[in-house]
């Protein structure tokens, strides 16, 4: 794509922000929205457990269906199909009648979502060649997980206390359909080299996996944690065997892309986390309105704004270990505030702890996503994003399942106001653990024993005809 103009690829750029924006934001509106879907709906803790885990749950599972699918196929022709799929389903969600009709619509949400993100990624990777201008992209790129942090809880709120809580869903319809149209126009088709064969039955691991162990969490069931083992065990013996498999395992033994992952599903499962506890906090216990909460959630939206792109220009002059020792002591601070001060009892440390989660979370996604594809061949871009992909969702997955299901056996809705906050001390707990993690691996990945690790990686895979991409903090 050398042939594109700097202000062609800046469009595609903005292009890809765009389904990004109205995935990140969906998902922000929803949860200022969950107490008035659970009045009107009639949900338990576990029935607002699933409309998020619905939605995180398919998209895991098929993001990378899709990044090898848009790779065999063409990017273009996948991220047109994942933005008519996302717009239909959000259509759907707004007429939804009741809770098991909203969970399946969101199911046909994440199955267009799981075509936007990664394959994004990769038109995006494959149009920023050069690895400082990548490390920008996926600066700018990471910044609009702020905006949609920023507007989407006001934004909710101002449309759940005006209009009602189904009118979030509409602000999809005319994005997704101006990105559709700007897609068509501007955004160039393009193909790995050598794509990726199907892979039905690592496919079917995969789902199985994921969507077992996200029952047994929420329904603690034991039947299905077995179930989930049993996949799991399926997978690691299975996809080795495969001359193309679904999951090439070998990324994994490149110690700064098994670290990404380990990273994403920590984050994104505090992320989800997070924003669940404070939002039934503060309108089921505090009693605000969704627009109340939404305002009290800005500073943590407003601190993700600013160092998502800051955090982007770090990666790109100095590597991701600054950013990601940032990250981890920040959001493990956050938690700790929670877990051991009871921040929610006093509005300064209320305020401290949002700020310190934004600036954790603001710097952790951009040495995610490009640790996740430096040092992997260009003609994988598509299968190694969707992988950093997945891992984010498969964090919020279990952030929600995990931290709904501690919630949910400490506090029932009629004991939110007096119940709350002790009963959900061990879910911060939980939560400064993960920002811990983020820290340990983020320093242990990050260093010249891994990039060693990643540089033999990429040898392995076998990139015969083109030199393996150098990580940013390589040059």
């Amino acid at each position: 794509m050398s042939e594109l103009t700097s202000r062609r690829r800046l469009l595609i750029l903005a292009i890809c922000c765009m389904s990004l924006l109205i995935v990140s934001l969906d998902n922000t509106i929803l949860n200022v929205a969950l107490p008035s879907i659970s009045k009107e709906l009639d949900a338990s803790v576990a029935g607002m457990q699933w409309t998020i885990d619905a939605y995180t749950l398919v998209l895991a599972s098929l993001l990378m269906l899709a990044g090898s699918t848009a790779d065999r196929i063409g990017r273009r022709r996948v991220f047109k199909a994942g933005l008519v799929m996302f717009t239909l389903g959000s259509l759907l969600c707004s007429i939804a009648p009741n809770l098991e009709s909203l969970v399946a619509f969101r199911m046909v949400q994440a199955v267009g979502g799981s075509m936007l993100n990664p394959v994004a990624m990769s038109i995006i990777t494959n149009t920023f060649t050069d690895a400082r201008e990548r490390a920008r992209a996926i600066g700018v790129w990471g910044g609009v997980v702020g905006i949609s942090m920023a507007a989407g809880p006001i934004v909710g709120g101002v449309l759940v206390d005006t209009v009602g809580w189904r009118s979030i869903f509409w602000v999809n319809l005319p994005v997704g359909l101006i990105a559709l149209l700007l897609t068509w126009r501007y955004v160039p088709e393009s193909r790995a080299p050598k794509p990726r064969r199907a892979d039905p039955v690592g496919q079917l691991l995969v789902i199985t996996l994921l969507a077992s162990l996200t029952y047994a969490i929420i329904e603690s069931s034991i039947v299905f944690a077995v179930v989930a083992a049993v996949a799991l065990a399926g997978v690691l013996l299975y996809e080795p065997r495969r001359q193309e498999p679904l999951i090439d395992l070998r990324f994994f033994r490149s110690a700064p892309f098994s670290g990404a992952t380990v990273v994403a599903v920590c984050a994104f499962a505090s992320l989800a986390g997070f924003l669940f506890i404070n939002t039934l906090y503060l309108q089921e216990v505090r009693g605000m309105s969704a627009l109340h909460a939404g305002l009290y959630m800005l500073p943590m939206a407003g601190l993700t704004l600013v160092c998502a792109p800051l955090s982007g220009r770090l990666v790109a002059s100095r590597g991701p270990r600054l950013p990601l020792v940032i990250a981890g002591i920040t959001m493990a601070a956050s938690g700790l505030l929670f877990a051991a001060f009871e921040a929610e009892t006093s509005e300064v440390l209320l305020f401290v702890g949002f700020v310190l989660f934004g600036l954790g979370f603001g710097m952790v996604n951009a040495p995610i996503t490009n640790t996740a594809v430096s040092g992997m061949p260009r003609a994988q871009a598509g299968v190694a994003a969707a992988v950093a992909s997945t891992s984010r969702q498969i964090g919020q997955t279990l952030g929600v399942a995990v931290i709904g299901a501690v919630l949910a056996a400490g506090v029932s809705t009629a004991t939110y106001a007096t119940d709350f906050v002790p009963a959900s001390r061990p879910a911060w707990w939980i939560l400064t653990g993960c920002g811990v993690c983020v820290l340990v691996v983020g320093v242990l990945t990050s260093g010249p024993w891994a990039r060693e690790t990643a540089r033999r990686t990429a040898e392995r895979l076998g990139a015969a005809d083109r030199e393996p991409e150098r990580s940013v903090a390589d040059v």
